[in-house]
């Protein structure tokens, strides 16, 4: 073989060689990693789905808007210079205005009405009497929230509003009172509500009347009470609801008791048992007559018997509530917790 024939074989071989290491080096860049270490990669995944949790904006509150200025409230003072709704823009068919319609005032411009003034919609209902109350002598007018009112347009002895907000329909003779300012009270409802608690020794007195006339009342229902301004009271404040324990029903029975201890027909003539009866109380104590010792009446002591002679027992407390509005004698407040239900002529604390 020629010098330049070698000379290509060489050049042929080594090029061989080159090429088979390349191909092998790009086999192992492209091997697939095994399934526990996944294969890095520059492009981006896509993202799953995401729970979002909710933000804490607070704690929850007791009342919202349609309870904080439709509650209501007993005035003590009368109402003195105020404007009157006397009239409205469908009245030649209606007797009830509601949301959106426009009513008109007997106060304008020579009174100090401006476009844009806001009022509160009241109806006063009567004095508050023949209820259940601690404070003696008048308590106040109990007064009805109605809704609201803006002033759009004005002239110099009448003024021209829309209703903007509605409890319950406004009628031709409704007063118009300056928008009261209410905070909705924070709600207590991870405290545990203590049923046998102790008297805090402040202020007590009795709620008198609900909102919506009910006298069997629950959470959430609005409340009225003979404590007020006077007694120190806030808004804000809360309230212990109890009674007695043994009241709160709607009938009283004082010998309830029909069972009796003993009897003939309780035993028969041929084994004679004893003549016990199981659903008795237990037989009276013994008497001057025949005072042996051990010896009981066969008459059962009844219920009226035993509570007669009995000690003071605690209190039943059934409930709780927050004051959102005081008067000077009586404030308004909102049931937020009860264990039974609750009604007209119970007791209320300050806590």
């Amino acid at each position: 073989m020629s010098t330049k024939s070698l000379r290509t074989a060489v050049v042929l071989a080594f090029a061989f060689i080159i090429a088979i290491s390349w191909r092998n080096d790009s086999q192992a860049q492209t091997t697939v990693q095994p399934s526990g270490d996944p294969a890095p990669t520059n492009q981006q995944q896509p993202a799953g789905p995401q729970v979002i949790m909710p933000t804490n904006n607070g704690a929850a509150k007791v009342a919202g808007r349609s309870t904080l200025y439709c509650a209501g409230y007993i005035k003590y003072q009368r109402f003195t210079d105020v404007p009157e709704i006397v009239g409205a823009e469908e009245e030649q068919e209606q007797r009830d205005f509601t949301d959106g319609e426009v009513v008109y005032l007997n106060w304008g411009s020579k009174q100090g009405i401006k476009a844009g003034d806001r009022f509160q919609i009241v109806r006063p209902r009567g004095e508050v009497k023949g209820v259940f109350k601690k404070k003696k002598g008048f308590l106040g007018v109990f007064v009805q929230e109605i809704g609201a009112v803006e002033v759009f347009k004005v002239l110099e002895n009448t003024a021209i509003a829309q209703i903007t907000f509605s409890c319950t329909s406004a009628k031709l003779g409704d007063l118009l009172t300056r928008m009261p300012y209410r905070e909705d009270p924070a709600s207590r409802s991870d405290l545990a509500l203590d049923r046998f608690a102790d008297p805090t020794g402040k202020q007590y007195g009795r709620l008198m009347m609900s909102r919506d006339g009910r006298e069997l009342l629950a959470r959430s229902d609005v409340i009225y009470i003979d404590l007020g301004a006077e007694d120190k009271l806030a808004a804000g404040d809360y309230l212990t609801i109890y009674r007695p324990v043994g009241g709160g029903t709607v009938t009283h029975m004082d010998n309830e008791e029909m069972a009796r201890g003993r009897s003939k027909g309780f035993q028969s003539d041929s084994y004679r048992g004893g003549g016990f009866g199981t659903q008795a109380q237990r037989a009276k104590d013994s008497t001057a007559l025949r005072d042996d010792n051990g010896y009981y009446r066969s008459r059962p002591i009844t219920s009226k018997e035993i509570k007669s002679g009995r000690p003071d027992l605690p209190r039943k407390i059934i409930g709780e509530a927050v004051i959102i509005d005081v008067q000077t004698r009586t404030a308004t407040a909102v049931i937020t917790r009860v264990t039974a239900e609750v009604h007209t002529g119970d007791w209320v604390e300050i806590q």
